[in-house]
């Protein structure tokens, strides 16, 4: 049985930015394979693993071609998990671990899998025969399916349940800690303000699907996949998935029958279908659909049936029962541990969301303001996304028990319905107002960041509401909206006789005064208002 051909496809992919893998074999020798190039951004180092279950990349060991493309380097290597610390141990003669070859030859030690062992070193521009590298790979994963305690590492973890941290049976499981998420991003060269991170989490356990828009580079897509990688065990618990231009249907995401070979089902490379099947099977562990640019093609026509059963929880037909038996379920339900977040750009490329898309989501807008570009540029890091892999995979039961708890109470639940009562009253004068699943969802989202951040103010936490759940739905003519903006303005600030001369035509308006009540969204309404006089419309998304 050869590999060689798998292998040299790799090493070509590895020179490109295609990301994608479904086109490998995902077994060989009777060993799960897993081929990377990369989660959303290219990997420096892409590789191939051989795995034994329950061994994962994450937790355990495995034979791992390793490909250091700064040093035209492949490495066949004994690896060893960098995430968790496995229980396993490599049973190995005379070599050296990775890091040890790099300071021999190189006078430096890689970032990424230095503990990981060599076994075979090969030049990418003068590799041995193909019955070289075939008879290599035999003879390492020979190795690895004569360890003698492999099989018995599920055992051990039972054993040692109070010694251990890494398996998923294992993990001590603590109570959801914004604060050491916010600690373990910091570390990596990852710095976003606590409020943000605030609301996106508790918009994340508000409702399953969440829009990041606003200035290109601002960090939407990182701070997505930061989380990600945080509080999961495993990297196949999420998918970072970049839209095309292209999508004109749901098949991208879902696939489709094959109608040339009835009977077969044809699964999407993009590999969503197969993180949604999984993430039903898997209900105690949190899973992350991450749509990269979702807006560079017309949402409702590849993502229809996701909104529709978001709401009515009902399936989404793949194929007639009976017609097909492949894996693939013939009716797929969105299970309630699977999370879908959208990041947005608006430009010339990108289209704008319908109401329906934004009544079904929270929204929020990323911005980049003087003070947080010049203590950016007085402080640029190195970001290392490696220092996050599941350093929250303790939290992870925590984060989806809040998630699923539906009933609450408010103590100032009179002071809010007030607050919603008058922002319903005006945006019903222009068609924008809200029916009673935006209003339940709101009162959700308030109480979502009680538990949270205890640190928001009643104030703090509507004003995060109202931009996040009835402000992303207002866009029109001046006409249509510059007096409702000035109105909707007046709510923002405790006195507002003057609040277009005050605050619109102000641009060195302090946001930040004690007259005013909900700075967020102020800000945002005097943004929309300049755009309305100066452009003639406005809408809440701004490229």
């Amino acid at each position: 049985m050869s590999y060689h051909q798998q292998l040299k496809m790799f090493l070509e992919q590895a020179k490109t930015d295609n990301l994608r893998y479904s086109h490998y074999d995902n077994k060989y020798r009777g060993l799960n394979v897993s081929v990377s190039f990369g989660q959303g951004n290219k990997a420096k180092i892409p590789w191939i693993a051989f795995l034994k279950e329950p061994n994962t990349v994450m937790y355990g060991i495995y034979p791992v071609y390793l490909y250091y493309r700064d040093y035209d380097l492949l490495i066949l290597s004994y690896g060893v998990s960098e995430t968790n610390e496995p229980i396993q141990k490599w049973k190995v003669g005379d070599t050296i671990a990775i890091g040890e070859y790099f300071k021999k030859v190189y006078s430096e030690i890689p970032k990424r899998y230095k503990n990981s062992f060599i076994y075979k070193v090969y030049n990418i521009n003068d590799l041995p025969s193909d019955e070289t590298l075939d008879t290599d790979l035999h003879n390492i994963i020979e190795q690895y399916l004569e360890q003698e305690d492999l099989i018995d590492l599920e055992q051990q973890a039972t054993i040692t349940n109070t010694e251990s941290d890494s398996s998923p049976s294992t993990i001590k499981q603590q109570n959801f800690n914004i604060n050491q998420f916010a600690i373990d991003l910091d570390n990596s060269g990852l710095i976003y303000k606590k409020e943000l991170l605030s609301r996106f989490v508790a918009s994340l356990l508000t409702k399953p699907f969440l829009i990041l828009t606003g200035l290109s580079g601002s960090g939407k897509t990182k701070l997505a996949q930061s989380f990600a990688q945080w509080i999961c065990e495993n990297e196949d618990q999420y998918k970072i998935i970049p839209v095309g231009a292209d999508w004109t249907n749901r098949e991208p995401l879902l696939g489709f029958p094959n109608a040339l070979e009835p009977g077969k089902y044809v699964k999407p490379d993009s590999g969503a279908l197969d993180l949604i099947i999984k993430a039903k099977e898997s209900p105690e562990i949190p899973f992350f659909l991450i749509l990269d640019e979702m807006n560079l093609s017309i949402v409702e026509r590849y993502f229809a049936d996701f909104l529709s059963v978001m709401e009515s929880k009902e399936f989404i037909p793949l194929y007639p029962p009976n017609s097909i038996d492949n894996g693939v379920p013939a009716q797929l339900y969105l299970p309630s541990n699977l999370f879908i977040i959208g990041t947005v750009n608006i430009d010339e490329t990108t289209n704008m969301f319908s109401p329906k898309v934004l009544d079904r989501s929270n929204t929020i807008e990323f911005r980049v303001d003087e003070n947080e570009m010049e203590s950016f540029l007085k402080n640029i890091k190195d970001v290392d996304m490696q220092n996050l892999l599941s350093k929250g995979a303790s939290m992870a039961n925590s984060f989806l028990e809040m998630s699923n708890k539906k009933t609450f109470e408010l103590d100032d639940i009179e002071d809010i319905n007030s607050a919603l009562v008058k922002f319903f009253g005006e945006l019903k004068k222009i068609g924008a107002e809200f029916g009673y699943r935006t209003a339940s969802e709101i009162l959700r989202l308030i109480n979502q960041l009680n538990e949270v951040d205890d640190g928001l103010t009643l104030n703090e936490k509507i004003d995060i509401a109202i931009i996040q759940k009835l402000l992303p739905k207002l866009h029109g003519s001046r006409r249509k909206l510059a007096s409702p903006l000035e109105t909707l303005g007046g709510f923002c600030i405790s006195d507002h006789t003057k609040i277009v001369k005050g605050v619109f035509e102000n641009m060195s308006f302090d946001y930040k005064s004690s007259n005013v009540i909900y700075p967020l969204s102020l800000e945002k309404i005097s943004r929309m208002y300049r755009s309305a006089i100066d452009n003639g419309f406005a809408s809440f998304a701004e490229a």
